[in-house]
């Protein structure tokens, strides 16, 4: 008996031939086309991802904030209505509960004195990311799961923001990165539309009732026909965040790695007041790192996978690769991984342990892919 989840979309990706596997609990696209040829849509034109597994948490009530900066890393006191940020849900040893979005929403959605919050998590994390927030909600406010009705679509590329033009009066050209605002959108009201994405080729996330979805889909394909528009699924997702050197939940970053470690220090704001970790995070902080992820090439053609080992040249296992690829965009294999200090210097030399082969390698800078 099939138990997994479908979004509202399903039997549209079927019906493109899309290549579906279980990801997350959900039937997902895999690829369509194929893996490059999306990838290269989303670089250089417009593709469109179903996301619709994702998490979304209403958090609202007089002491939301509380609640969002208690289990948070970063500082949502600092976000505006109409702004985002980018966030992890620490635990108590430093670890990643996961990595989320946090969306400050307009109030004319609260009673008086109250605030609203929007945080948006990963698909397979979603159980666990609501018994984490719900424990730690002492505070005046609540939490409320709208993942069942929310429906989400990425349209990413550097055209997207001409495809989506067509279908609303929002001028999407005056939302600045990670900020947001609800509009109507191909006929459908109070569409979030968010200029936000994993991609890093610019595009906006677009949230709507999941019954209005499939009408979305459809909008956005007929207004970008004429720039060759592509389906594109998680395979090229994975390959576009990898070439940006994002982190991947349940890959590069989980419950046992820090954010520190994981370059994540940016996110981190051990200024802002206590929150879950922020103790042993001050502490390792002080202490110095003896690892951090970091991004590699290979100069062999081979592709490194996650789990494979990283030794020195001299042959003393130093770490473990997290994420791999052959990038498209720079025809070379390239990936993430936890290497041990001093190995974390750019140019440092490093071999990937592949059976009973050494791969050489090199540390480089993040991203991988930089806009022409």
């Amino acid at each position: 008996m099939d138990t997994l989840k479908h979004t509202p979309l399903t039997t549209i990706h079927e019906e493109l031939g899309a290549k579906m596997a279980p990801f997350a609990g959900y039937l997902m696209p895999i690829s369509y086309a194929g893996i490059r040829d999306e990838h290269e849509a989303v670089r250089n034109g417009v593709g469109v991802f179903d996301v619709t597994h994702m998490g979304e948490f209403i958090v609202k009530g007089r002491e939301a904030l509380d609640l969002v900066q208690a289990v948070t890393s970063n500082d949502a006191s600092k976000l505006e209505i109409g702004q985002a940020q980018y966030s992890c849900l620490p635990n108590l040893d430093g670890g990643i509960v996961d990595d989320l979005l946090v969306y400050r929403l307009a109030e004319d959605m609260c009673a008086e004195g109250e605030q609203a919050f929007l945080l948006v998590v990963n698909a397979s994390n979603l159980a666990k990311d609501w018994a984490w927030i719900n424990k730690y909600n002492h505070y005046d406010t609540r939490v409320i799961d709208i993942s069942e009705e929310t429906g989400l679509i990425a349209v990413q590329g550097p055209k997207a923001t001409a495809v989506l033009q067509q279908l609303t009066e929002v001028d999407l050209s005056a939302i600045n990165y990670y900020h947001f605002t609800k509009g109507r959108m191909a006929g459908i009201d109070n569409v979030l539309i968010s200029a936000t994405g994993y991609t890093g080729s610019g595009g906006f996330e677009l949230y709507a009732d999941n019954e209005h979805l499939p009408a979305l889909w459809e909008a956005v394909f007929k207004a970008g026909k004429s720039v060759d528009i592509q389906p594109a699924g998680l395979g090229a997702r994975d390959t576009l965040r990898l070439e940006m050197g994002f982190c991947l939940y349940g890959n590069d970053i989980h419950d046992t790695t820090s954010p520190l470690e994981a370059g994540l220090g940016w996110i981190t704001k051990l200024k802002k007041g206590t929150f879950n970790g922020c103790d042993w995070l001050a502490r390792q902080k002080e202490e110095g790192l003896t690892r951090k992820l970091v991004g590699f090439k290979l100069l062999d053609r081979r592709v490194p996978r996650h789990d494979y080992l990283i030794e020195s040249p001299e042959g003393e296992e130093i770490g473990i690769v997290t994420s791999g690829t052959q990038s498209p965009s720079l025809d070379v294999p390239i990936g993430m991984g936890y290497v041990t200090l001093p190995f974390t210097a750019k140019g440092s030399k490093i071999m990937i342990v592949a059976g009973s082969k050494r791969l050489e390698a090199e540390v480089c800078g993040l991203p991988f892919y930089q806009k022409a």
